[in-house]
């Protein structure tokens, strides 16, 4: 099993947005992973809809007053797939750790995958005030393609290779990844943990909706990191610099 960083455009946006008593502005780098599987290829996460590109306020609507976007045509997550020779068509599931503009927006490019999400998630995507307070728009993910709604802990392949982590806080139900590859095991946080200093720190974003259980999140995080996983944080400008870029593997 290989997995792959891919980088789907970046958000530059107000760092007291992203941890409480913090000052200035921040780049976010956007990311989707590939895993592959003996089984089948996996995307976690799927980045902004290309319509970001040319017009994030009539994409997004309000969410776009707080970022600047570099977002260019040719970053989307299917041309990011292209460049290194893989076929979006060919994509099986795609794992979305929460459904932010920025996390499944790029889910339409992905026609054939199977969608795979929480329940909470999925329901508080539908209902109208849920998804209003917590920022999701049913046009990022909503997109034609079977669904699997999925409560707490999933093992996809059945392996413990690739398992689906309630990580609950952010959003009603957000998750996280762990792979188990041949080099050792692997967390994507996702929005559970922006930063590293997000986990050292314990300094939550301004938008959240379950302060407590983004912080017992935050605790889960600690120990799998405890246990030997090395945990790839959500939007580190800095962590990321230092993660091998698609078509080199991570491992």
């Amino acid at each position: 099993m290989q997995l792959y960083a891919m980088t789907c455009g970046r958000l530059t946006g107000r760092m007291k947005d992203m941890m409480e008593g913090e000052d200035g502005a921040v780049t976010l780098p956007i990311p989707s992973y590939l895993i592959e599987h003996p089984k089948g290829r996996v995307l976690f996460d799927s980045g902004m809809h290309p319509g970001c590109q040319a017009d994030p306020a009539a994409r997004i609507g309000r969410a776009a007053r707080l970022f600047q976007f570099d977002y260019a045509a040719g970053e989307e997550v299917s041309a990011r797939l292209r460049s290194i020779d893989r076929d979006p068509g060919r994509i099986d599931y795609v794992i979305n750790s929460h459904l932010h503009f920025d996390h499944c927006g790029g889910n339409a490019l992905l026609p054939n995958a199977t969608v795979v999400v929480q329940r909470k998630e999925w329901q508080a995507g539908h209902d109208a005030e849920t998804a209003a307070k917590v920022g999701l728009d049913i046009r990022d993910f909503d997109t034609g393609q079977p669904v699997r709604q999925v409560d707490g802990e999933y093992d996809l392949f059945g392996d413990g290779r690739i398992v689906c982590l309630p990580t609950h806080g952010h959003t009603p139900g957000h998750q996280s990844l762990r792979l188990r590859l041949d080099a050792g095991e692997i967390v994507l946080a996702g929005d559970a943990c922006y930063f590293c200093r997000t986990l050292r720190e314990r300094k939550l974003p301004r938008f959240v909706y379950d302060r407590e259980a983004m912080h017992a999140s935050l605790d889960r995080l600690a120990a799998l990191e405890a246990g030997g996983a090395r945990i790839f944080f959500g939007h580190d400008p800095a962590f990321w610099e230092t993660v091998p870029q698609a078509p080199a593997p991570i491992a």
